[in-house]
């Protein structure tokens, strides 16, 4: 599907993160977005696209931001906490459940029909895990505002080209690749994604057709990037 030039504005929330980061990038690539607005705590830098338009907002209120997310079609989120055993479980929910539930609630009442979430792997409702628990809750929520078209974006490592957490991060880092031989079948949707391969399949999402409710995992990554290449087991 190839959209109708100067007929998408895209609504940001995240984008100054990793994954946010990159697929702002392949946003600003692309010839027909109208209008992309970024929504943040502070204004990303080195930003000169015509097209771009940043607002300093309060993630946690709501009516900060509300008025930003007008006249937008489509909306990406990929706020979330970097290093949730980090921090209080209440100050999880905070951002990664409550924060972006209201940022959804408010792009429903404003008319955006596409709404994209970054999630991981694994998450549901009734996951004996605090963090994926949390998820799948968040994520049950936003079918309930009933979008046109819902994309949940579920990878499982993300691949960084650099060291941001310390050697934890570090060790992963070299290890999950040589896992990608022994992740098959079932397994594959815990294959690590490089973060610019993410941050591409997010933004180029927005360039297909769909409705409803979807999940996408790791061969959906690779084929919305690689469309013309077989991915090899």
């Amino acid at each position: 599907m190839t959209l109708e030039s100067n007929q998408v504005s895209v609504v940001m929330l995240g984008a100054s993160g990793a994954v946010g980061t990159e697929a702002l990038h392949t946003l600003l690539q692309l010839k027909n977005i109208k209008q992309i607005t970024l929504l943040g705590r502070s204004p990303i830098s080195n930003i000169t696209a015509s097209n771009v338009q940043q607002h300093k907002i309060d993630i946690g209120d709501a009516s900060s931001y509300q008025n930003f997310v007008q006249n937008n079609t489509i909306a990406i989120c990929t706020l979330g906490v970097g290093q949730p055993s980090k921090i209080s479980k209440e100050d999880f929910i905070k951002i990664d459940k409550t924060a972006v539930l209201d940022f959804a609630t408010e792009c429903k009442k404003a008319g955006v029909k596409h709404f994209e979430l970054l999630a991981s792997v694994g998450i549901s409702s009734t996951s004996s895990s605090f963090y994926l628990r949390t998820k799948g809750e968040l994520v049950e929520e936003l079918k309930a505002l009933n979008f046109d078209r819902l994309s949940i974006f579920q990878p499982s490592m993300i691949l960084t080209p650099n060291n941001r957490y310390g050697i934890g991060q570090a060790i992963t880092l070299k290890v999950w690749p040589l896992l990608k031989p022994v992740l098959l079948g079932s397994l594959r949707k815990y294959r690590g994604v490089p973060v610019s391969i993410l941050g591409q399949a997010m933004a180029k999402n927005i360039l297909t057709d769909g409705k409803g409710h979807e999940t996408l995992q790791w061969d959906d990554f690779m084929l919305s990037v690689h469309k013309s290449a077989k991915i090899i087991s």
